[in-house]
């Protein structure tokens, strides 16, 4: 969903900005061997900074961030009996989960499409298309409520933010040490770092960044299954199959361009390798472990 998006490019901002005014301060120099050795330990402690520090920000500032790059108006005094019934449903979900009434939005896209968002489960965001309010009856909008508040309830912000923390710093920490053996070994550098390092840190950070990518997406698709169950419970069985089948209706109207459609509702479309990238599993294979669900 766009959660995603938002998510990933916010934190790749971040790291970006913060790797530049680090190195425009000299932080960087701890990494520079004095001799043969590399100082592991200052490495880790740098890579931690790095990995963890974009993830945390991009998830402290997740709101605003959907906020400002969707346009969403948040509803802060329901003026319409679409914006009453967003606003009691969302509530309704929300005491029933256990968690703090979210902010409730509407944001001006003609796709099927929501999202949730926010650093916690008692502050968090919840967002919907007109696209979807348009397309929808009220049982299937329900039903992708449900969803969402499931996202926010299951904490999957929080547990996104710390595994993307994780491979960030093993991808910036395992780059930095190739680039360093290469630059050792192969091109024979006795001190400090020459260009081989950075040229070669660099390749292995985005080759790494790529298999690192693969584990993300992974588990975005573990939990859409986990929010499809965690809306089936809030909104009913049936209503949420009901939502994924409206969703495999609209796939052809309406969808999101290429680069934008593995984080849309419905998600994208993908065999192969690319089914490795793809952030949400097939709707036919939503739609199935529902159904079996349901059966059981």
């Amino acid at each position: 969903m766009k959660r995603i998006f938002l998510f990933l490019v916010t934190n790749l901002a971040i790291i970006v900005v913060l790797s530049i005014t680090l190195r425009l301060l000299g932080v960087e120099r701890i990494l520079d061997a004095q001799g043969v050795d590399l100082n592991l330990n200052a490495l880790l402690v740098f890579a931690a900074v790095f990995g963890f520090g974009g993830s945390l920000i991009s998830l402290s500032i997740s709101k605003w961030t959907a906020r400002h790059l969707t346009g969403a108006q948040v509803i802060e005094q329901p003026r319409t009996a679409t914006e009453q019934w967003l606003v009691a449903t969302v509530r309704r979900q929300a005491q029933q989960a256990g968690i703090a009434m979210p902010e409730v939005a509407i944001y001006d896209a003609p796709e099927i499409n929501a999202f949730a968002t926010g650093p916690s489960r008692n502050n968090s965001l919840v967002a919907v298309s007109t696209g979807l309010l348009q397309k929808m009856n009220q049982d299937e909008a329900e039903a992708v409520l449900a969803h969402e508040v499931s996202h926010v309830a299951n904490g999957d912000m929080v547990t996104l933010a710390l595994i993307q923390g994780v491979v960030n710093t093993f991808v910036i920490f395992l780059s930095r040490v190739i680039g360093h053996l290469v630059d050792r070994v192969v091109f024979k550098t006795e001190r400090g770092h020459g260009p081989a390092f950075w040229i070669t840190a660099i390749i292995a950070e985005l080759v790494l960044g790529i298999l690192a990518s693969i584990i993300v997406m992974w588990f975005s698709r573990q939990r859409e299954f986990r929010a499809d169950a965690g809306g089936a419970s809030l909104a009913g069985s049936r209503k949420m199959i009901a939502a994924l089948e409206r969703l495999q209706m609209n796939r052809g109207a309406g969808q999101l361009p290429d680069q934008m459609a593995a984080f849309g509702i419905s998600g994208g479309l993908g065999s192969g390798i690319k089914r490795l990238f793809m952030s949400h599993p097939p709707l036919e294979e939503r739609i199935a472990a529902l159904k079996s669900r349901t059966v059981a």
